[in-house]
């Protein structure tokens, strides 16, 4: 279904409060992965709020569609969303990372209600997802398996192992992505190992593929729909959105800034950081109010 106007300026609207929200923990714990998770963090925006069949009252509901958060050193971004839909207490967001606290740098889904499978060790997300999705067939489930990987992740080699199953067993029901920010912890992606041409090494891995500007919502929500279409209607191939996005998307200081994988927040930091945020939402207001139709 067509992206409204009023849906596209909501989202946009909840997107930017998640993005205070994910600033404001990181000031609260000090430090996080603010560039990836910012980088990904409409996509969890769109999923949660408009395309995740789930229940808040019941987690574990066996038709719930599944999310798997592969770079899970996102969950900076991550565990706001989960608190703002109410599967877990806002307040524990002001222990994000600290001492005793049940909410880890990495989310374990044993301690975080909501979360479908614990993520760290990068590479592993992919073929978890390939498990859910073929537990989908097996059993006669409807249910979609969702599962977003970083791009400097793709280094690890049991991806491509993943890939490989999944487009072996025609995983129509399983919808990739890769948040292509070109930057991980040590640098540019392509000095430190060359991923292009990323979207032909997926399509030969058997996958359909779409490159899109993963911090625009409407080309997520329209590079969704035809991943959904291609499940339902009969398509052979899984599906992966490349999402072309920018490390630190909304903060200035921090934008297409490798070294800000991981950085300390401090309250000058913050302060400009709540100030860019706003610049940058009503950046997209104007967008959306120019675009849509």
């Amino acid at each position: 279904m067509p992206l409204t106007k009023a849906e596209w300026l909501k989202l946009e609207e909840k997107a930017n409060e998640l993005r205070h929200l994910t600033l404001d923990t990181a000031h609260w714990c000090g430090s996080g992965h603010m560039g990836g998770g910012l980088s990904v963090l409409d996509l969890l925006t769109v999923l949660y709020y408009k395309y995740l069949n789930i229940d808040v009252q019941n987690p574990q509901w066996p038709e719930r569609d599944r999310f798997i958060l592969s770079k899970g050193h996102a969950a900076i971004a991550y565990a706001p969303v989960l608190c703002d839909k109410g599967f877990n207490d806002k307040e524990m967001l002001k222990t994000f990372n600290l001492t005793n606290s049940k909410m880890g740098m990495h989310l374990d889904s044993n301690k975080i209600v909501g979360v479908d499978a614990s993520t760290g060790s990068l590479g592993h997300g992919l073929s978890i997802a390939v498990g859910t999705a073929l537990a989908a067939r097996v059993l006669g489930k409807k249910y979609i398996t969702y599962c977003v990987m970083g791009d400097g992740e793709l280094d690890e080699g049991s991806n491509w192992e993943a890939a490989m199953s999944a487009a072996h067993y025609k995983l129509t029901n399983l919808v990739a992505f890769t948040d292509r920010n070109h930057c991980m912890i040590d640098g540019p992606t392509e000095d430190v190992m060359k991923l292009e041409p990323l979207a032909d090494k997926w399509a030969a891995f058997g996958f359909e593929v779409r490159v899109i500007d993963g911090n625009n919502i409407k080309q997520l929500c329209d590079a969704i729909d035809e991943a959904l279409a291609n499940n339902e209607n009969g398509g052979e191939k899984p599906f992966m959105i490349i999402m072309d996005t920018v490390k630190g998307c909304g903060i200035d200081y921090m934008e297409g800034d490798y070294k800000w994988h991981y950085g300390s927040i401090d309250e000058d930091g913050y302060k400009k950081g709540c100030a860019s945020l706003d610049k940058t939402y009503e950046m997209r207001v104007a967008r959306v109010n120019k675009e849509a139709e």
